[in-house]
């Protein structure tokens, strides 16, 4: 492959990485407090608390039905109105984001469903409000979950930042498609697939091991 070819792939590698982690960054800001939500008001005795969670859940669920490529391509007004343009790795975001903050909400929902019952009617019993329980119970004790979801809710975003290629979003899935499959170039394609595996599989380690660190158990 030629220099400048590599060149595109380097600057590839940082658009993917960039749309990745911004774009996990802010579905974890949506996320996480809409699971605590789902969470918290699954277990309410409280027939309001319980219809926003039918509401929430709904809304979650339709959301994570949606296939990724379909969900850019509705978004695109969207994604017009808050970046000016439907295209490259910044606008991608806005899709990525989208598509991510439903799994991160499941995902936190079930790593706080792991926690012991009892060490949260034990808080409960010395007189912690809901929030204390939350930030001093929960939210530490599902530590190592959450950073499992984190770490899978990451290796699907990238998944979906490829896909983006397809229809103009950047990264090293629109470098596979341009100058590997519609140019026939199959060592291109390759290389790109070769990169993508490497990430996940850097990714996928680094988020193993900080979650065995986290797991206060293991200690």
């Amino acid at each position: 492959m030629t220099t400048g070819i590599w060149a595109e792939i380097g600057k590839g590698i940082y658009e993917t990485l960039y749309m990745t982690f911004i774009s996990t960054g802010v579905a974890y800001m949506i996320g996480l407090p809409l699971g605590v939500l789902l969470f918290t008001t699954r277990k309410s005795k409280y027939w309001l608390a319980q219809y926003a969670n039918g509401v929430l859940g709904t809304v979650v669920n339709i959301l994570r039905s949606v296939p990724f490529l379909i969900l850019m391509i509705f978004v695109i007004p969207l994604t017009k109105a808050i970046i000016g343009k439907s295209y490259g790795s910044v606008a991608t975001i806005v899709p990525l984001t989208i598509a991510a903050f439903p799994f991160v909400s499941r995902m936190v929902e079930s790593a706080l469903n792991e926690v012991d019952g009892g060490v949260i009617e034990a808080a409960h019993s010395m007189g912690a409000s809901m929030m204390q329980i939350i930030r001093k119970v929960l939210l530490p004790e599902a530590m190592p979950a959450l950073i499992n979801g984190a770490t899978i809710t990451i290796t699907n975003v990238l998944g979906y930042s490829a896909m983006a290629g397809a229809i103009g979003g950047g990264g090293l899935g629109a470098i596979a498609i341009n100058h590997g499959y519609y140019r026939f170039n199959t060592t291109t394609m390759i290389y790109c697939i070769a990169i993508l595996v490497a990430l996940v599989m850097g990714i996928q380690f680094v988020g193993t091991k900080s979650s065995i660190l986290s797991d206060h158990r293991l200690r």
